[in-house]
């Protein structure tokens, strides 16, 4: 018998998620696919946008070589940019636009002897995040070096918010004034907005998008619009049921006593596959489209579920650990963590698209 766990990728709902997304905006957007597309599968993902996708976002070069061996031929912007000359000269190979944030950046690229005009740069301004990207005062000085060199075929400036997420938090208005106030005279497109800024911040449209976790159905905002569709479905089966009495423990630690008979499903789906070990019991999850309970601790192979509620239920029944009826936001609440994470660490099962 073959493992029943999987997660069920709807491309269809990550294609309305693009358009939708991209329609916020006044001009065009990126779908970020790094991080193998958010753990949904880079290679699948960008093949199913490729033919509405104004173009890919990668972390690093290696993820966009990926894509470039599977046949998409979309531009392909790499945020962390390019780590030596050696690099500089495969992204100019293969058409990547990259990032710049440093000053060692500029000097490999003005090292890397490239062709006049082959390669597609985009200056990142740190506008207050702090983590990457010229300090303000820097900015101007690195753009009339970049326009010096003669491979730079066009300048992009662009920026990325700290707290875009949070729309009570002034941070992303005064990372606007200080990216405008920076910018201010230099010529080029410009890139601000990521998901949070698309779904809570017009004030910062502007040329580009940068569509990363919306693109996956996972809204940030801490009260979500409900525009978006789950893209993921990670969803197991009971393969085992047993019924306990009152005052019996369950699975690792004894954290659980039961207080009334109860009838305890196990499903073939633990930490190892992705869903997080720290959720408590009492953590959601959808049997046959009815609701129950985690109960126990979450091992690595094995999670325990409640199915005294449910008493048409039972081994073969389909668990939903997270998808289009238990949203992968409350899990990640119930985890002390964020749904980017558990979506990422989705690496053993098998995908279904």
């Amino acid at each position: 018998m073959t493992r029943p766990s999987k997660a069920i990728i709807d491309l269809a709902a990550l294609r309305a998620n693009y358009l939708w997304g991209r329609s916020q905006q006044a001009g065009k957007a990126f779908a970020v696919v790094k991080a193998n597309a958010y753990g949904h599968g880079a290679v699948a993902c960008a093949t199913a946008l490729a033919d509405i996708a104004d173009g890919f976002a990668v972390a690093f070069c290696a993820e966009a070589v990926e894509l470039r061996d599977a046949g998409i031929t979309n531009p392909i912007l790499v945020l962390e940019g390019c780590f030596d000359v050696d690099e500089f000269q495969l992204a100019q190979k293969l058409s990547l636009w990259v990032a710049i944030h440093q000053e060692c950046q500029i000097r490999d690229l003005e090292h890397a002897n490239l062709p006049a005009d082959s390669v597609h740069v985009w200056l990142k301004v740190d506008s207050g995040m702090h983590r990457a990207g010229f300090a303000l005062e820097q900015v101007k000085p690195a753009h009339e070096r970049l326009t010096k060199v003669s491979a730079v075929a066009s300048i992009t400036l662009m920026s990325h918010f700290s707290c875009s997420d949070e729309p009570d938090k002034p941070t992303t208005l005064d990372q606007i004034e200080a990216f405008e106030k920076a910018t201010r005279g230099i010529p080029g497109a410009r890139s601000l907005s990521n998901s949070g800024a698309v779904l809570a911040w017009p004030q910062a449209t502007r040329d580009w998008a940068r569509l990363g976790i919306l693109l996956y159905g996972a809204d940030p905002l801490p009260q979500p619009a409900g525009k978006l569709t789950p893209v993921m479905t990670l969803q197991s089966t009971v393969f085992a049921e047993r019924w306990l009495e009152p005052g019996e423990p369950i699975g690792y630690g004894a954290r659980f006593v039961t207080n009334t008979k109860t009838r305890v499903g196990l499903v073939a789906l633990g930490y190892a596959d992705g869903y997080p070990r720290q959720v408590p019991s009492g953590t959601p999850v959808a049997v046959d489209g009815a609701l129950t309970t985690i109960i126990g601790r979450v091992s690595m192979d094995m999670i325990t579920i409640d199915l005294t509620p449910l008493p048409q239920a039972g081994i073969g029944s389909k668990v939903e650990f997270w998808g289009k009826q238990i949203d992968v936001n409350v899990i990640a609440q119930a985890a002390g963590t964020i749904s980017y994470e558990l979506l990422c660490n989705v690496k053993r099962v098998p995908k279904e698209y």
